[in-house]
């Protein structure tokens, strides 16, 4: 006998149907469409109850106060007619002729008209209902109980049903007419978001269309009047900040030659020094500042990435002992190769800036990023990644690294180095070539990783 199938599948299902019910709630509560939706519907329940119960009570207290005299005084008509002890033939009669049902009971005389007629009320039911509220039972001075019907039920409980969901019905249509007129009258704001989402990551170059001259309309024309007062904004202060930075330049060169004249020693050292660091600020700002408006700044070629890696190694980090992971299958891509430099030296310097007494060196891995484990993004980019097996950073500090002037050590002491623009412009430089920049904690050390498209 085979073995009983575990029962991991169905708690996975069941788990699985749960988090669906979380995200349908959270949808229903965050969609505004759907939230109409509900409100229609309820609304078309609330007005299908109301109307039947209106209608209900006029015709008790209105159509049946003027109906029930005149019935009961016809009745009382016929049932002279049957007479007493009752004449069943007369009651033949009376059936004949009219559209209704005679039953008697008594004594004497057991009759029924229509003995295969379904009725849907009982003669011993409660008298607010049936015959008794009509005034349709009389009875003979002999005893006999004669009572009159319709040859339908007096009550037409299927018609009654019928008109509730005719009605129901007519009522969800409109409301489903309501609520597609309403999604059409929504329609920009699916527009509307798209667009805030673009100023908000700084492309101002497509503006909102305004496709109506409603309240929605005024929305997106004064969202666009915002972009431009911001775009407008961002480029006085990108332009003041290049000119400031040109104009530094000049002084700081003539700075730098000055100190040079000065005795050596360790005051001309310093000098020197601090000189350096204010020269890479500098074009490190330039640098951010022209890759703020991402591929038109490039000056793409065909790059070996591989050669370009041990390069940079080679010329810039020849004294560094580094562990190289190139896959030379990946030949050459489409990219900026001064600007791949500049991303390459700052990971690396990086790297062995924080691997002081670190157990291992650091490593350089060229690889496609399908191969990476980087899954969950779309396949067919490159991976430039460096790993050091430093101290590392924490969570909350490894979530700000990436941006300008940020430093894990808060007292920006000399030791650590840096001012804090290596990976804001690392993330710039990977963003204006299609692509991306990871970090995560590799523990030991810390992972950078920078995906770019070829």
């Amino acid at each position: 006998m085979s073995a009983r199938a575990p029962h991991a599948p169905w708690h996975e299902s069941r788990e699985g149907l749960r988090a669906k019910c979380v995200r349908w709630r959270h949808s229903m509560r965050h969609s505004l469409k759907w939230r109409l939706v509900l409100a229609f519907l309820l609304l078309a329940l609330a007005v299908t109850a109301v109307f039947l119960f209106g209608m209900t009570r006029i015709v008790e207290t209105g159509w049946q106060g003027y109906a029930k005299p005149l019935v009961a005084d016809y009745v009382d008509k016929l049932a002279d007619e049957i007479g007493s002890p009752p004449d069943v033939s007369k009651a033949q009669a009376i059936v004949s002729r009219l559209p209704v049902t005679v039953r008697i009971d008594g004594p004497a005389v057991h009759f029924d008209s229509h003995p295969n007629l379904r009725r849907p009320w009982s003669y011993d039911g409660d008298p607010r209902y049936g015959p008794e509220s009509w005034g349709l039972v009389r009875t003979t001075a002999d005893g006999h109980r004669i009572v009159f019907g319709l040859t339908g039920p007096l009550h037409r409980a299927s018609e009654a049903r019928t008109f509730f969901w005719a009605t129901l019905t007519a009522l969800l249509a409109v409301t489903l007419a309501a609520f597609a007129y309403v999604r059409r009258m929504l329609r920009p704001l699916h527009r509307i978001g798209e667009g805030v989402a673009r100023f908000g990551a700084g492309d101002f170059t497509q503006p909102i269309a305004k496709t109506r001259n409603d309240e929605l309309g005024d929305l997106a024309q004064r969202i666009n009047q915002m972009a431009t007062s911001l775009q407008g904004m961002l480029d006085a202060k990108r332009a003041l900040l290049l000119a400031i930075s040109h104009e530094l330049r000049s002084p700081l060169t003539r700075a730098r030659v000055n100190a040079e004249l000065v005795g050596e020693g360790e005051h001309r050292d310093a000098l020197l020094r601090d000189l350096s660091e204010m020269r890479d600020l500098i074009s490190d700002l330039l640098e951010s500042e022209r890759l703020a408006t991402g591929h038109a700044a490039l000056h793409t070629e065909s790059v070996d990435l591989a050669a370009l890696v041990r390069d940079v190694v080679a010329t810039q980090f020849a004294g560094a002992a580094l562990t190289l992971e190139l896959d030379a299958s990946i030949g050459a891509v489409h990219a900026d190769p001064m600007r791949l430099k500049v991303l390459l030296r700052n990971l690396i310097d990086n790297a062995l800036r924080h691997s002081a007494g670190a157990v291992r060196s650091p490593v350089v891995r060229l690889a496609r990023e399908a191969e990476s484990g980087a899954a969950s993004a779309p396949g067919g980019r490159v991976l430039l990644a460096v790993r050091d097996f430093g101290p590392g950073v924490s969570a909350e500090q490894l979530q700000r690294l990436s941006e300008p002037f940020y430093r894990t050590d808060s007292a920006r002491a000399r030791a650590t180095g840096g001012v804090g623009l290596g990976l804001y412009l690392c993330r710039l430089i990977a963003q204006a070539h299609g692509g991306e920049l990871r970090l995560q904690r590799a523990e030991p050390g810390l992972e950078v990783m920078a995906l770019i498209r070829p």
